[in-house]
Order: structure tokens, then C-alpha cells, then sequence
């Protein structure tokens, strides 16, 4: 079985082996001048975000991507509970970055019976 990452406690037909902890997948990314300025323009008009989407979208999966090579590290072959957390914040030159991180608890799951 390749890397399972669900946000269930349990999955159907398996059993977990062995605990081996908290895994975490954190990314940080910022948008560019051209891009913070031309989503300023679209907030002003409103509508979809679709730069900001993007970014989003890319920087959670980046950080999913670091959560299943950590847990694969740890010899896990799940990851239950998976959650997100986000957030931004300044970085103090007026640029706004968006934090997203990825967690749960890395596990060895084997078949029921087994």
C-alpha cells in the first residue's frame, strides 16, 4: 500500500500495528509585488481571488507533500487524523505570508487478521 493519509481515526479493514507519532508538513509562501498588487485590485472590485486561491492551493499541497515524506521517514505507511491549520501574518516589509500546515499522526497499518 502506498502512503495512506486520511482524516479518519480508522480505516475499514485495517488495524494499526504500531504508533509512531506526530508527523507535520509546514509551508510558507508569499505572494510577489506584481501579484499582491494586482489582488488588491481585484479585493477593491471584489470577486474571485484566483491568484490567491492558487497560492493556497499550492502552498497546502506543498505542505501535504512534506507531511507523507516525513511519515514515510518514520517507516509509516498512514497518516490518520490528518488536519490543516493556515495563517498568515507580515513579515515586516509589508509583505503578507501564508502559512499552512498539515498534521496528524503517522501510523504502520496492517490488515485485519494479521
Amino acid at each position: 500500500m502506498d502512503l495512506l493519509v486520511v482524516t479518519t481515526e480508522t480505516v475499514p479493514g485495517y488495524r494499526v500495528r504500531e504508533v509512531l507519532g506526530p508527523v507535520y508538513g509546514t509551508m510558507v509562501r508569499s505572494r510577489n509585488v506584481v501579484g499582491t498588487s494586482l489582488g488588491g485590485i481585484a479585493a477593491f472590485f471584489g470577486g474571485k481571488q484566483s491568484g490567491d486561491r492558487n497560492m493556497v492551493n499550492q502552498t497546502r499541497d506543498d505542505a501535504l507533500t512534506e507531511l507523507r515524506s516525513n511519515a514515510q521517514d518514520l517507516g509509516a505507511n498512514a497518516v490518520l487524523a490528518m488536519r490543516f491549520d493556515s495563517g498568515e501574518f507580515d513579515s515586516g516589509q509589508g509583505t503578507v505570508m501564508e502559512s499552512i500546515t498539515a498534521y496528524g499522526t503517522a501510523v504502520v497499518l496492517v490488515p485485519e487478521g494479521q
